[in-house]
């Protein structure tokens, strides 16, 4: 049996508890990747595989106007000197920070395929090209020559590469990051150039600054796929303690588009942005699972219709579908809202930290400051060696004959030095310098040359030394800096941060989009913040568009379909209820705040029916009117006017405090529906239409036309003659002018001083006769001098006419031909333009 060895005897083997071996080898492994591998940096906001990557880029001189050049040579060159690791994982970090979907700033510029939103893979490195983005080429790596940073030897000693990069701007916010290391992670949502770099100067200015005003400059996250954050206590709570959940929605507005099958129109939903990280294709993919499934209801069509300009995902509806419920369940049972979960870890001198937003701006001051002063002092040190140098060079040439009879009698060079440092009071340096002279600084310009040099030098030290001994003068420069930045890099917010409810109600089961439902509608509790003022506008083919108050107004037509026009405007807020009239005689409230917003992307505005609960949009045949409640409801009226020419004057109170089912306001009978209201006070004049050219005028008082409740049917206020109506209804002051206009293209303006008043239920009095027997009054409206008037046709062309060209005729005239119809085609509808 062979002789068993002793090991332990020896010396060589050192006994230790497993448990100790285990605990200390884990964790110098987990500070290895925590420190080496998984967080970023607090100063420059990045990993050492990005560090790296953007090191080995400026080293082979990849700046923003050199060519591109292929990522596989850059690939090499970071593993072989500086990461010894996978070259997919390289590559991947590389193809990252060109992405613009996932960096808010990217740092790198590429050529090819670098992946999409629908996680398509990039190209292999052989086929793709990239170099320094602008940003990071004067905002990362400008400083690192100039002894701002430390270098380390490379994995094998054979490189020096820099512990940190000088950055000038806090990347870590502006990119944001995300890392899994071993027992912690972090995620940082990336931010806003234009508001960190306020931020910064504002916390320069006042290190005091307190959280509200510092949350006001920096108000939440930007992603670089827009979206919106629902509410503002995740971000909050993110800011302050280092940890939260943001709540993101994508983007989404309503549009009118042709139906896929048939001629008829549907509402979509066009989904223009997407929550940050959420992949499109596979949403999309979800969404229609979700159809097949018969989880989803409401929903007849899905398409992508994305291209270079900008994402589009069409939802097309199906008929008395209530989009704010699909909207609801899109939220509820997909990625569209999803919650990023904040966790602001990075690490402070080696060690994870989680932070604060200000102790991340606070922890970059510190670094950018420390940064400037190795500069400074470099620079200082530069400029002092070489005034050294020039000083020397200048008493040379002052003493230019002595300096020759020196070289000429020295037998040697060590000689020369040596004679001149004695003679001439100069330095070993200075003397070398003067024997290094080529004899064309010899010449009066050369002197002249380097006298400014001299000059200039003394004057860049005096700048260097008090900006190193003073730290105001260092602080200015960095905000000067900072400032510089911005006006290059700085862009808009892409994201958008609204204050209403974070929180979803989860949708009754049984209950589908086209059912009436009130606990699936969307919440818009009260905001934090004032309500934001708005200007609605609505257009002739039932579109209302919301604009804000503040920032450049868009041109009113801007957007609009080619034979649509805005009706009306009015100046409200988001907690206010706008009222919607049908021609049945019912008026339904909407809040202003949940009618979409009106951008770039969807100009045309929200069909307006669409804003109503399924069960109104069933009974809304027509929209009347659409109107806020006036300042003063207890002392203005509306009055309502039937086809068949009934009359009602009711209180404006009557409206106030609906439900969202609606009330009735006016009863009518089974052949008739509302045509036409007025907002009125007591004292006006009234002026009603009929189709056979006829025009009443009659007093507003308790005489002619008294307030009536919701339940009265009204009063018959014209005397019309057999297949005539009602086709307009204006109040009048002294001096203004009618427009009268027939379905065959006659038309005249007279004064409305000229119609006397007379009694409610008259027959009115004929003020426009007609060229054809065929021919009938289309409308009436009160006009203004310089505006335009829009004419509707029955084969749905519009035609604007200038009110100046339409003659102001007396009550005989038959009117001026102001348009040709065509054949089949008569006029319907007669409006003023809002301009």
């Amino acid at each position: 049996m062979a002789q068993q060895l002793n090991l332990l005897s020896t010396g060589q083997v050192i006994p230790t508890a497993l448990h100790t071996e285990m605990q200390r080898s884990y964790l110098e492994y987990a500070m290895s990747v925590i420190v080496g591998r998984a967080l970023p940096d607090v100063r420059d906001g990045l990993k050492p595989v990005h560090r790296r990557i953007l090191y080995a880029m400026h080293e082979l001189g990849l700046t923003p106007d050199r060519p591109y050049r292929k990522c596989a040579r850059v690939v090499g060159d970071v593993l072989g000197k500086y990461h010894p690791h996978g070259d997919q994982s390289v590559y991947d970090a590389l193809v990252r920070l060109v992405q613009e979907f996932s960096s808010r700033y990217p740092l790198l510029a590429g050529h090819g395929n670098f992946g999409s939103v629908d996680n398509d893979p990039p190209a292999a490195m052989r086929y793709t090209e990239t170099r320094l983005a602008s940003v990071s080429h004067e905002g990362m790596l400008a400083e690192i020559g100039d002894e701002t940073v430390e270098f380390i030897g490379n994995f094998d000693n054979s490189q020096q590469e820099p512990t940190v990069l000088p950055a000038q701007l806090p990347f870590l916010l502006l990119n944001g990051c995300a890392g899994i290391a071993v027992g912690m992670a972090t995620n940082i949502p990336p931010h806003n150039l234009g508001e960190v770099v306020d931020g910064l100067i504002a916390l320069i200015d006042n290190p005091d600054l307190t959280d509200e005003k510092l949350f006001a400059l920096i108000p939440g996250p930007d992603f670089p796929t827009g979206g919106e954050i629902v509410g503002n206590s995740g971000i909050r709570e993110a800011y302050t303690s280092g940890k939260g959940g943001i709540v993101l929605r994508g983007v989404a507005s309503l549009e009118e588009i042709p139906a896929t099958r048939g001629s008829k129109r549907r509402t979509a939903i066009i989904i223009t942005e997407l929550p940050y990280q959420v992949n499109k294709a596979g949403w999309i993919e979800k969404v229609a699972d979700l159809v097949n499934q018969g989880r989803l209801h409401g929903i007849s069509d899905l398409r992508d219709e994305s291209d270079r300009e900008g994402m589009r995902v069409v939802i097309e509806l199906k008929r008395d579908t209530n989009p704010q419920d699909v909207l609801q369940h899109l939220y509820h049972q997909t990625a569209l809202q999803s919650t990023f979960g904040a966790i602001l870890l990075a690490l402070v001198d080696g060690q994870p930290r989680q932070l604060s937003l200000r102790q991340i701006l606070l922890e970059f001051l510190n670094f950018r400051e420390h940064t400037l002063n190795r500069r400074y002092s470099y620079e200082l040190g530069k400029a002092e060696n070489r005034v050294n140098l020039v000083s020397g060079l200048l008493k040379a040439l002052s003493q230019l004959d002595e300096v020759i009879a020196i070289l000429r009698q020295a037998p040697d060079g060590s000689t020369a030095k040596i004679t001149l440092c004695s003679q001439l009071d100069l330095s070993e340096v200075q003397a070398d310098a003067i024997l290094a002279m080529p004899l064309r600084r010899l010449t009066s310009l050369e002197q002249q040359n380097l006298q400014q040099e001299f000059d200039n030098l003394n004057e860049q030290i005096t700048s260097l030394r008090r900006l190193l001994e003073d730290r105001r003068e260092l602080l200015k420069s960095l905000k000067k800096d900072l400032r510089t930045l911005k006006r290059k890099y700085s862009d808009s917010r892409r994201t958008k941060i609204s204050a209403i409810s974070e929180t979803l109600i989860q949708p009754e089961k049984g209950k589908t989009p086209t059912e009436e439902n009130p606990k699936s509608k969307i919440q818009n509790l009260q905001s934090e913040q004032p309500p934001e003022e708005a200007i609605l506008e609505f257009t002739q083919r039932g579109y209302v568009r919301r604009l804000s108050t503040t920032g450049k107004k868009p041109k009113t037509e801007n957007g609009l379909h080619e034979n649509d026009f805005i009706l009306q405007t009015e100046l409200t807020n988001t907690e206010q209820d706008l009222l919607i009239l049908n021609t049945g005689g019912k008026v339904y409230p909407v809040k202003v705040g949940e009618i979409p917003a009106t951008t770039g992307r969807s100009p045309r505005g929200t069909p307006l029916i669409t804003m109503l609960t399924s069960t109104a949009q069933a009974n809304v045949e027509g929209i009347v009117s659409r109107f806020v409640l006036p300042a003063s409801p207890e002392t203005t009226q509306m009055v309502l006017l039937t086809k068949q020419g009934r009359i009602k004057r009711i209180a404006m109170e009557e409206f106030a405090n609906l439900s969202r089912r609606g009330i009735t306001i006016l009863k009518l009978k089974d052949d008739d529906e509302l045509s036409f209201t007025e907002f009125t006070t007591s004292g006006q004049h009234l002026i009603l239409a009929s189709s056979g050219g006829r025009l009443l005028r009659f007093a507003v008082n308790e005489e002619q036309l008294p307030l009536m409740g919701r339940a009265a049917m009204g009063l018959q206020a014209f005397r019309l003659v057999k297949n005539q109506q009602m086709v307009g209804c204006v109040t009048v002051s002294k001096d203004d002018q009618l427009l009268l206009v027939t379905q065959e293209g006659y038309a005249k303006q007279i004064p409305a001083s000229n119609l006397r008043a007379a009694n409610r239920g008259d027959l009115g009095i004929q003020l426009l006769k007609f060229h054809n027997k065929t021919d009938y009054l289309a409308g009436m409206v009160r006009v203004n001098p310089g505006r335009e008037v829009a004419l509707v046709t029955n084969k749905d062309r519009v035609i604007k006419i200038p009110v100046d060209t339409v003659p102001i005729l007396d009550r005989d005239a038959k009117g001026d031909n102001i348009l040709q119809v065509n054949r089949d085609e008569k006029i319907i509808t007669v409006v003023e333009v809002k301009v």
